[in-house]
C-alpha cells in the first residue's frame, strides 16, 4: 500500500503532498511493469506472446506518461523540471540548470 512508504505521520501532510505521494507510486509501479513486460518478451520465444508483451509493455508506458503530465499540472517545481529537461537536445547528465 502506498501509504505504508510515507515518511511522515499522514495527518501532518497536506493533501497536495498526498496526491503526488500516490502519482509518485503509481509510476513506480508503472515503470516497474514496463521492465518486466520488456524482459518477458525479450524472452520469449512464441512470436505471438512476444508482441502481446510488446503491446502490455506500451500500455504501461502510456499509464506512466498520464501520471507525469498529472505531476507536469500539478507541481510548478516538476513542471519546470521537465520543460528544461524533455524534448531537448544537447547533453542531459552535464546540463547545468
Amino acid at each position: 500500500m502506498a501509504s505504508d512508504n510515507l515518511h511522515a505521520p499522514r495527518e501532518r501532510l497536506s493533501k497536495k503532498t498526498l496526491h503526488m505521494h500516490h502519482a509518485i507510486v503509481s509510476l513506480m509501479e508503472e515503470m516497474e511493469a514496463v521492465d518486466w513486460y520488456q524482459q518477458r518478451a525479450d524472452d520469449c520465444e512464441d512470436a505471438d506472446l512476444k508482441e502481446i508483451l510488446l503491446h502490455n509493455m506500451r500500455e504501461e508506458m502510456e499509464h506512466a506518461c498520464m501520471v507525469i503530465e498529472w505531476m507536469r499540472r500539478n507541481n510548478d517545481d516538476f513542471a519546470g523540471m521537465l520543460k528544461e529537461f524533455v524534448y531537448t537536445d544537447g547533453d542531459i547528465a552535464g546540463h547545468d540548470h
